[in-house]
């Protein structure tokens, strides 16, 4: 099993910043990608960011400029560094990671249980 744990959410001001993290640990044999989403009350989960082993990222139109994704891959953590946050990204944050248990087995998709972000104007 693969278990993440995120951490960093809480309640911020509008201009603020934020900076979200999470843990990958368990039965990890690869990774391929990391990420994460974000859904708002009474919406449909959406990909804010995402970034491959080798550093590749990729945003969301909303967020670009403003949130940066990273991660370490000895660790088997991934960032979000949340800055000029607005009341629209008000939202709870999953963290998701594509990987393997095993040489052999099949890529899967791994979620976290959720981190909420609440910006106030």
């Amino acid at each position: 099993q693969v278990q993440l744990v995120e951490s960093g959410g809480g309640l911020v001001q509008a201009g603020g910043s934020l900076r979200l993290s999470c843990a990958a640990s368990g039965s990890i044999f690869s990774i391929n990608a990391m990420g994460w989403y974000r859904q708002a009350p009474g919406q449909q989960r959406e990909l804010v960011a995402t970034i491959t082993i080798g550093g590749s990222t990729s945003y969301t139109d909303s967020v670009k400029g403003r949130f940066t994704i990273s991660r370490d891959n000895a660790k088997n953590t991934v960032y979000l560094q949340m800055n000029s946050l607005n009341s629209e990204d008000t939202a709870v944050y999953y963290c998701n990671v594509l990987g393997k248990t095993t040489r052999s087995g099949s890529l899967r998709n791994y979620w976290g249980q959720g981190t909420q972000v609440t910006v106030s104007s």
